[in-house]
């Protein structure tokens, strides 16, 4: 379960994002905060990202110390063209990655997006690079980690209400790993 909720003003905007398994309670937890600004289609922000699981083998969420926190600083910047997104994002501080000579790598990642419709659904394509050697990514060097395709389609209930449906294909060319993703959307 992936709850998340957030204020708005004038383009600044704090969220809070969460990540529970709900068949097994030891599944990692996950709890971030974002600050972020977007003015026409530019946006820049911060992120807080808490695992469970980490350096701090219980998990404290108020435990900063540098080396042992289970805390993920990371900054982005972008700007969306409509047709294609840009997206850069580098860990500045907790519990980053380290590079080939043993330190903080400062663990970047870039993405591309192109949003397009097609029989009557709302898709988006993806490809995500890390640029240089980290092992937070589990890279020794450029790597694609990300291709993915979305769908997304809106089902109407009332007049005035839909759920958003959306199905993910999501594949990582350097783990070999893939992924089907479902979901739906409430807000209210």
């Amino acid at each position: 379960m992936q709850p998340t909720m957030g204020i708005e003003y004038k383009g600044l905007s704090l969220s809070a994002w969460g990540n529970i398994g709900i068949s097994n309670h030891d599944d990692t937890k996950e709890l971030d905060l974002t600050l972020s600004y977007t003015k026409g289609g530019f946006n820049v922000g911060i992120t807080d990202y808490w695992f469970s699981e980490g350096l701090n083998p219980y998990g404290k969420y108020f435990k900063y110390k540098a080396h042992e926190t289970n805390h993920l600083f990371e900054a982005n910047i972008g700007y969306d063209f409509k047709i294609l997104a840009l997206q850069f994002y580098t860990n500045f501080a907790g519990n980053d990655g380290l590079n080939k000579d043993g330190k903080r790598a400062y663990s970047s990642y870039f993405e591309l997006s192109a949003p397009f419709k097609l029989a009557k659904c709302d898709w988006e394509g993806s490809l995500g690079m890390v640029p240089y050697a980290t092992d937070f990514y589990d890279v020794n060097g450029f790597a694609v980690i990300n291709i993915s395709l979305k769908v997304t389609k809106d089902i109407r209930v009332t007049d005035s209400f839909s759920i958003p449906i959306f199905g993910q294909l999501v594949a990582n060319p350097r783990s070999e790993k893939a992924y089907f993703v479902i979901g739906f959307t409430l807000q209210p």
